[in-house]
């Protein structure tokens, strides 16, 4: 109960936080939102309900209170164009489960690979091979998202023809173009996170090989595969397990800049496109979900602690 208490306390505190920053930053930006949003009014009406409905008339504080009051109600407000409004919760539930495929994809791909590679490094250590592939992590490591999306994209879409260079097409319609149009953002956001994980997993391993249980389990005649995969690897991957959790937050920034690049329906091209037309409640009400979502897989992490170590329940017992 003490733990749920103090996570639902960083809840609270990260939401006030995230939400009173963004609206902040978005109000420092120069011109009028309601003339961006409604760009044609000859008679100033509809520009005048507008900052009326946004509370655009009264001072930042107080525009926060209204929208957290009604965030925390269900009401995530409305999206406004030219045509008309749009419920910002229709908005947000057609890109959110988009954004979170990506997500996981990219996490299921950067650690089935990342993990094999970082056993293999582990027990080659210090041979030539396992020199080669750190260099090749350092390489990786450097090289940004949005750059590897693009190379990606002129490469495998423009010159093979073998992905579609923008969009994205969802499950029902075929899992076969789905993966298709999912390959270029998850190659892009994958290939840093993978020589992440790898590097610090290697480390861990290699402190672990040298403890005295796995000199014994080698004395028993165990074999190199059974006493990596089985007796290493599980102690090892605390300070993987901490750096999959916290990256998410990085993955959630990547994520929404190669969907703004790439025209991916999510998240990152609804955020893209409210900062661009100043729309204040549909940013603070994304902004939100995406903060909520990382203390949650942050929460997840603390418990599968539990999982892989059983001194850490222990002591929390």
């Amino acid at each position: 109960m003490l733990l749920i208490g103090k996570r639902l306390l960083q809840l609270i505190v990260v939401f006030v936080c995230v939400t009173f920053f963004t609206v902040l930053l978005i109000s420092m930006v120069p011109g009028k939102p309601e003339v961006l949003v409604i760009p044609f009014d000859s008679t100033g009406h509809q520009r005048e309900q507008f900052r009326e409905d946004n509370h655009l008339d009264r001072s930042i504080f107080i525009q926060w209170g209204y929208w957290a009051k009604d965030f925390v109600r269900g009401d995530m407000g409305n999206y406004y164009t030219s045509t008309g409004t749009n419920p910002v919760r229709t908005q947000i539930g057609r890109a959110l489960p988009i954004s979170a495929l990506l997500i996981l994809y990219v996490q299921i791909v950067s650690l089935g690979i990342a993990i094999p590679l970082a056993v293999w490094a582990a027990y080659r250590s210090g041979s030539r091979a396992d020199k080669l592939f750190n260099a090749g992590a350092f390489g990786c490591i450097s090289l940004p998202g949005f750059a590897v999306a693009l190379i990606a994209t002129y490469i495998f879409g423009v010159k093979m023809s073998l992905v579609p260079t923008d969009g994205y097409t969802s499950p029902s319609q075929g899992l076969g173009q789905h993966f298709r149009s999912m390959a270029v953002p998850v190659l892009a956001l994958s290939l840093g996170q993978i020589a992440v994980y790898m590097r610090l997993l290697r480390s861990d391993l290699v402190t672990t090989l040298q403890e005295d249980f796995i000199l014994m389990a080698k004395a028993k005649g165990i074999s190199n595969r059974r006493v990596l995969w089985r007796h290493a690897l599980r102690p090892s991957s605390l300070t993987l397990l901490t750096v999959a959790g916290l990256s998410i937050g990085t993955l959630i920034g990547g994520a929404l800049v190669v969907e703004y690049l790439l025209r991916i329906p999510g998240m990152g091209t609804l955020i893209g496109t409210a900062v661009a037309s100043r729309q204040y409640v549909a940013l603070q009400s994304s902004v939100a979900l995406i903060a909520i979502f990382f203390v949650l897989m942050n929460f997840l992490i603390d418990y599968l602690y539990t999982v892989l170590d059983p001194r850490i329940r222990e002591r929390r017992s």
